[in-house]
């Protein structure tokens, strides 16, 4: 798609954008098997993951997993040269290795790309560096070494990305409590509208599609803020509303299990419990 050559590694390939004409043959919808790191200063057109137009402003990565549905709109005077590089690697690169046990924590994979990390120069040249030894590496011939050497430079790239976001969250700080207040409206505005007896308990996704947020960037952000994630903060607030209704009204345990979202009061009771260790008829007695 790219018309670039075959790399000698393949599993891995690293490409430098300011020697592809364009992003894409033509525009259109499409989706890969490998995981792909793109750092962009400039580009010919406009790409779209998820609902998103992705924000090509100067020193911006994304990360990108496996089946994501990536959409391409080519421009008709496209004015900027593509500038930047990106990193793909397929998963069967990384079977067998501890980075591939811990892929799954990586979760700036499934943000959306409104969520992007915005770099400084030096992050960018850190960033680069890495990279550099990434492609030197898959443009040698291939030996017992080449996937140990490789994967532990992919784990440096991506522990790094790790760190920047984290700074990112914590640069961000005052928009960050912009959105923690926005989440406790909308979770008041849910448990006191007919929302809560006709779809049940909240979920983490319901949640993040109406701050139009990725669940692992609100679960990521709550956890940086707060402690806890976007699941602790529902549960929590469950256990709140558990909690003065058992002390102000006469309700039964499975009556307020029904209020609150529960299909079965059992699920209620050990929910409760994990949270309080007691259970709904231990706390309303001793309370």
């Amino acid at each position: 798609m790219l018309n670039q050559p075959t790399p000698k590694h393949p599993l891995v390939s690293v490409i430098d954008f300011s020697k592809i004409d364009s992003l894409g043959a033509e525009t259109g919808k499409f989706t890969s098997d490998f995981y792909y790191i793109m750092f962009k200063n400039h580009c010919q057109g406009k790409l779209k993951y998820g609902r998103e137009y992705y924000d090509f402003q100067e020193g911006t990565l994304v990360c990108v997993a496996p089946r994501q549905v990536i959409t391409i709109e080519k421009e008709d005077n496209p004015k900027d040269s593509m500038m930047g590089w990106g990193l793909f690697f397929h998963p069967d690169l990384l079977r067998g290795t501890s980075l591939g046990i811990k892929m799954k924590d990586y979760t700036f994979f499934s943000y959306e790309t409104n969520e992007a990390l915005h770099l400084s120069e030096k992050e960018k040249q850190t960033l680069y560096e890495i990279i550099l030894k990434i492609e030197q590496e898959t443009s040698e011939n291939i030996d017992q070494h080449s996937q140990t050497l490789i994967v532990s430079n992919i784990a440096l790239l991506l522990n790094y990305c790790s760190r920047y976001y984290d700074r990112q969250f914590i640069t961000r700080k005052s928009s960050n409590k912009d959105l923690l207040v926005k989440f406790e409206n909308l979770l008041n505005a849910y448990f006191a509208s007919d929302e809560l007896k006709i779809k049940g308990i909240p979920s983490v996704n319901y949640c993040a599609h109406n701050l139009f947020l990725s669940p692992n960037y609100l679960s990521d952000l709550l956890k940086k803020e707060t402690g806890l994630s976007a699941q602790d903060h529902i549960h929590h607030y469950i256990i709140e509303e558990a909690k003065t209704k058992m002390l102000s009204t006469n309700l039964s345990i499975s009556e307020i299990a029904f209020e609150l979202g529960f299909e079965y009061p059992q699920y209620f009771s050990k929910l409760f419990k994990s949270k309080t260790g007691k259970t709904p008829k231990e706390y309303r007695i001793h309370n």
